[in-house]
């Protein structure tokens, strides 16, 4: 038996509905300089907000990473904790790059964020990186770990106070 045509019709439109915002979000990612970073990505389903944890030492150079496969280019930090090297994540490149982090070198830094094994390397994903009493740059919101740059202008600068 055959499927009628307004069967075959309602099928299509279906598909249509289901597709195109897929479309249409990964081509914003990859238009925007964040294709795997997005908020449902494989990577960063690896951030748990409710296992947060801080990290004390200095920077010691910045690095850029493709923490996975297909993703755009990351801003990280090569951390020095007490002796230990420790690899942080902080975000893709198109939000920001080492300069426009504002994070200065070997200075004495707080990093809050949260433990994952990624590509099967550990690393810290960075939430927030405080140094010195004025400065801070946060690229995750604490209640529940959304990425910054995954926001909307307008939610960005409510949470960053316009900066």
């Amino acid at each position: 038996m055959r499927p009628s045509h307004s069967l075959l019709k309602k099928i299509s439109l279906l598909l249509l509905v289901v597709t195109v915002p897929l479309y249409a979000a990964a081509v914003r990612a990859e238009a925007t300089g964040i294709t795997g970073w997005e908020q449902d990505s494989t990577y960063n389903s690896h951030y748990n907000y409710k296992e947060r944890d801080a990290i004390k030492g200095k920077v010691v150079k910045f690095k850029e990473v493709v923490p996975l496969p297909g993703m755009a280019p990351g801003t990280a930090l090569i951390f020095d904790e007490d002796g230990q090297e420790v690899l942080v994540h902080l975000c893709p490149v198109a939000y920001a790059d080492a300069q426009k982090t504002g994070i200065r070198k070997d200075i004495k830094t707080k990093v809050s964020g949260s433990w994952a094994t990624i590509d099967g390397q550990d690393v810290f994903m960075a939430a927030k990186v405080k140094q010195g009493e004025n400065f801070e740059f946060k690229v995750r919101l604490t209640k529940d770990g959304t990425p910054f740059w995954t926001m909307s202008p307008e939610e960005l600068a409510k949470e960053t106070g316009g900066q």
